[in-house]
């Protein structure tokens, strides 16, 4: 059963917004209401991912909605955070895609890239034209990419690159993979240099991809592993302002602050869910759960929560808008809301009872989806650390 969504805003956290800000939000609120709610259970139980809303996606500028030109819609980084929070009150794993396509795959580019990638692929990944996907995590190495065996090595004016890439979103539906590995220059005899960035077109001899089968999470984004057998690309495909593992962190970063306004939205639909449940379920004297003190202790806790969350990425919002973000900002908010998101889920559930584990209502989904977001991008754990490293000056890895 799906309820009408009218907001959750108990502080009148709107008046913080600009009205460009609200613009944002109200047109990402709309296209998922009219677009992605109606058939989200339906691709959740079939495991599909809506590709059929991809043009649209690219028309409203949803693609890279942060970056500035190249036919990207040169949004404030609040005004991105906002649409991040209507997406993921969609679905986790649609936001997860879009997420991709922008901060993994338009930002490192826009950054890194030559003008010559930049005016080759941004404006087709800006409508989706084109589709791209992150390829850093491997299948032995995810909260320590630094351990990475993807290699590439130097010869001629062409790269050979080999390894392998494990939960890679949209892999298998990529135009072009952005792929993180060690370069092997001419004549060196290990690979252990720096990491480097490179545009891989998907179609090249010796790129497979294959899906990752039997999810119970983000089921309707398309999980992938890759893998690199002597592939050949030009020289020119190496991003050149990449060196180090600095550059595939600051791709990372962007993800993170657009998934600390997604998980918001996760966290809004399961508590407006568990309200309107509660204030139709009678149970005993005929009455509406909602009257019973154990329910509303649980409400109340879900919207303290989510406003607290609200104010953290907004206020980490405005930092990154003037310039002044730190990691550990982005990493705060990140694992801070996730987490608030995930015991929405958990409480809505409870409140639902045997309803709550149906997909009548979005709130097991919305769960089962927030154990893969506290995961990617950086366990909680990991940000626990970069927040005390950022405390102490210590390193705790």
């Amino acid at each position: 059963m799906a309820f009408k969504f009218k907001g959750v805003d108990f502080i009148g956290f709107d008046r913080l917004l600009s009205d460009d800000e609200r613009l944002s939000r109200d047109t990402a609120r709309q296209f998922i209401e009219d677009n992605l709610i109606p058939i989200i259970e339906e691709c959740n139980r079939e495991g599909r991912f809506p590709r059929e809303l991809v043009p649209q996606m690219g028309q409203l500028g949803f693609f890279g909605a942060n970056l500035h030109g190249y036919g990207c819609a040169g949004m404030s980084n609040v005004e991105y955070g906002l649409v991040m929070q209507e997406f993921e009150r969609g679905d986790s794993g649609v936001r997860s895609f879009v997420s991709v396509q922008s901060a993994l795959v338009m930002y490192p580019i826009y950054t890194f890239g030559s003008a010559e990638q930049k005016d080759e692929w941004l404006p087709k990944l800006a409508t989706g034209e084109k589709l791209g996907c992150f390829g850093l995590t491997e299948p032995d190495f995810g909260s320590n990419p630094g351990g990475m065996r993807t290699r590439a090595e130097k010869s001629g004016d062409e790269y050979i690159l080999n390894g392998e890439k494990m939960w890679i979103t949209s892999g298998t539906i990529a135009d072009v993979a952005v792929i993180w590995a060690k370069v092997k220059e001419d004549g060196e005899e290990t690979g252990d240099g720096l990491v480097r960035g490179f545009l891989v077109e998907t179609g090249r001899p010796g790129f497979t991809a294959f899906d990752v089968h039997g999810k119970w999470s983000l089921r309707a984004s398309v999980t992938s592993g890759l893998s690199l057998q002597d592939v050949r690309i030009p020289a020119k495909n190496l991003l050149p302002g990449t060196g180090g593992l600095k550059s595939p962190l600051m791709c990372l970063n962007q993800a993170r602050y657009g998934i600390s306004w997604g998980a918001i939205g996760a966290a809004m639909s399961c508590y407006d869910t568990a309200l309107q449940y509660s204030l139709l379920r009678k149970q005993f004297r005929d009455e509406p759960i909602a009257g019973h003190q154990l329910v509303q202790e649980k409400l109340t806790w879900m919207i303290s929560e989510i406003t607290k969350a609200q104010l953290l990425a907004l206020q980490v919002g405005r930092l990154k808008d003037e310039g002044r973000v730190g990691h550990e900002h982005i990493s705060m908010a990140k694992r801070n809301n996730v987490w608030m998101a995930l015991e929405c889920a958990r409480l809505a559930r409870d409140i639902l009872g045997g309803n709550g584990i149906t997909d009548d209502y979005p709130v097991m989904r919305h769960m089962m989806n927030l154990e893969s977001v506290k995961t990617y991008e950086g366990t909680h754990d990991i940000h626990t650390l970069i927040i005390g490293q950022s405390l102490t000056g210590i390193p705790a890895y």
